[in-house]
């Protein structure tokens, strides 16, 4: 298995395990802590989505920090394994929800429960792309009530892989870019004044 490492708070520099292979791709040290430094001043409290879990880094990472609640959705079996070995290994009890289901079927489910997310972060696999758009789509449309103005949706992807700059009312108004990796940044979209504004 590839090792890892907690970045910060009350894990700090704890080791996180990762199954071996392409299936599962897990986001570097590097990425990792500059995603948490921009997400910092957001992180105690918040309800932190991790979805395409994989090994649970972020969401492990997110609750090292002081995340209220973390959501740790992932479907494959050597993946979950990692996670439960690495939540285990940690001693972390509470303050979790591990859901064995797809994203989809977890947003889908999520919305019909009228629960709200701080903070969303996906990351698919190298073998499922369309996975991009098909979140990403969900979370602006037909499960955007997961999310209010002040949400957080962000994507790791390739940085030679572009990705919309909108999808629904989601729109994307950052990337940072690290070697091959990019971080996109998005936000349900404000409305303008004139929009919101009662006709006189």
């Amino acid at each position: 298995m590839k090792r890892m490492r907690v970045i910060s708070g009350i894990y700090r520099s704890r080791r996180l395990a990762a199954p071996d292979g392409l299936a599962t791709r897990p986001t570097g040290d590097r990425v990792r802590e500059t995603l948490f430094n921009i997400l910092a001043p957001r992180i105690a409290g918040a309800t932190f989505a991790d979805l395409f879990a994989g090994s649970g880094a972020n969401g492990i990472e997110a609750i090292s920090r002081g995340a209220g609640m973390v959501f740790f959705v992932e479907n494959a079996p050597p993946a979950l394994e990692a996670l439960r070995l690495n939540l285990k290994s940690l001693g972390i009890v509470s303050g979790f929800g591990l859901e064995p289901r797809s994203v989809s079927s977890f947003l889908r489910r999520l919305a019909q429960r009228e629960r709200r997310l701080d903070i969303v972060f996906l990351d698919p696999p190298y073998d499922a792309l369309p996975e991009y758009a098909v979140t990403l789509d969900l979370l602006g449309g037909e499960c955007s009530s997961l999310l209010d103005r002040e949400s957080i949706v962000v994507a790791e992807h390739r940085r030679k892989q572009p990705l919309a700059e909108q999808y629904g009312e989601l729109v994307r108004y950052r990337v940072r870019e690290q070697g091959d990796t990019a971080l996109s940044f998005f936000q349900r979209k404000k409305m303008d004044i004139e929009e919101s504004s009662s006709p006189i």
